[in-house]
């Protein structure tokens, strides 16, 4: 029963040197045990040697019986730069993710990082991910700089996605109104699931599903609160002729057909998602290494469901396997 990590995340020693260089808007600084902590408007990162050493990382892997890791960077992004900026970071973190992945054979693959604040840019990034290094498609965040993903100006990104029939994987990323959430890391605990939420149900009523079919779309977290809130969603397509605008059908329709990673360890919420949209649309994934992610709960709570072993076996992997296959 293979174990592959859909959700998790890695700085590229490449990416850290870069940000020393500068130009930047992010700053490092180093906390009493080493650790780089990554400043960027509104919030901070800690970035543990799980972050950071690769090596390391397999070994951690190898102890807990994960057998692939489909590595992606984290907050703040790319897209916090200035454009030209942004693009050469995004370049050099997908080609230290391609690099790693040839080294370690099948232990790691990567998932593309864009310089969304440039979206013709992001395109063509997306495509040369995609055809140079084989990735699957991208991550990308949940709001590009206070920007919604179903404004228009994305739409480049989007038709590119769809002709590569590729993976989009919306992470969260501090919201608007973020100024409210500064207490008690409320911006990671509330506003993150939020923002994904606010993600998923803009891109759905604004049409862009409906219109870039083959995009196979990935909300981390177990979809923010997607799955507990969608019946709300649709008694708003009924309710509201503005949300039939561009859509002719709820939006749960579109959203089963959805994948949601297992990044909430909570059996009752990971049973509710299944039966939302389907066993065979749950990824696993920890959020490694970062504090409030963990690879064992991953397992344990993907254990701990009450479902056939085949459908355990394909959250595990089987899942993710599949749609990291091409046509």
């Amino acid at each position: 029963m293979p174990v592959i990590d859909f959700h998790n995340h890695f700085y590229p020693a490449a990416y850290l040197d870069a940000l020393r260089a500068g130009p930047s808007h992010v700053k490092l600084t180093y906390d009493a045990e080493g650790n780089t902590l990554l400043h960027y408007p509104g919030d901070y990162n800690v970035a543990v040697r799980g972050h950071r050493d690769i090596a390391y990382r397999s070994e951690v892997m190898r102890e807990y019986g994960v057998d692939t890791q489909i590595l992606s960077l984290t907050t703040p992004g790319t897209h916090v730069e200035e454009p030209a900026t942004a693009v050469t970071l995004a370049r050099i973190v997908n080609d230290s993710f391609a690099t790693i992945a040839a080294d370690y054979r099948g232990q790691f693959l990567g998932i593309a990082t864009l310089p969304l604040c440039d979206p013709a840019a992001s395109a063509r990034e997306l495509e040369r991910a995609y055809t140079q290094h084989g990735f699957c498609g991208a991550m990308i965040f949940s709001n590009i700089n206070g920007v919604a993903l179903h404004d228009d100006r994305f739409l480049p990104v989007w038709e590119t996605a769809n002709d590569l029939g590729a993976v989009i994987h919306i992470h969260p990323t501090a919201p608007v109104g973020v100024e409210a959430m500064t207490d008690y890391w409320l911006t990671a605990l509330v506003g993150f699931p939020l923002d994904t939420t606010l993600a998923a149900a803009g891109l759905v009523f604004s049409g862009v599903v409906e219109r870039f079919p083959k995009i196979r779309w990935v909300l981390g977290h177990l979809g923010g609160a997607i799955p507990y809130l969608v019946e709300r969603l649709d008694r708003g397509f009924y309710a509201y002729k503005e949300n039939r605008v561009h859509i002719d059908r709820p939006p749960s329709e579109y959203l089963k057909k959805f994948y949601y990673d297992s990044v909430n360890f909570d059996v009752r919420a990971l049973h509710l998602a299944i039966e939302f949209a389907g066993a065979d649309h749950i990824l696993a994934g920890s959020d490694y290494p970062h504090l409030i992610g963990s690879v064992p709960r991953m397992l344990e709570s993907i254990a701990d469901l009450d479902i056939s072993e085949a459908d355990r076996a394909g959250i595990l992997g089987g899942n993710t396997a599949r749609l990291l296959m091409r046509d």
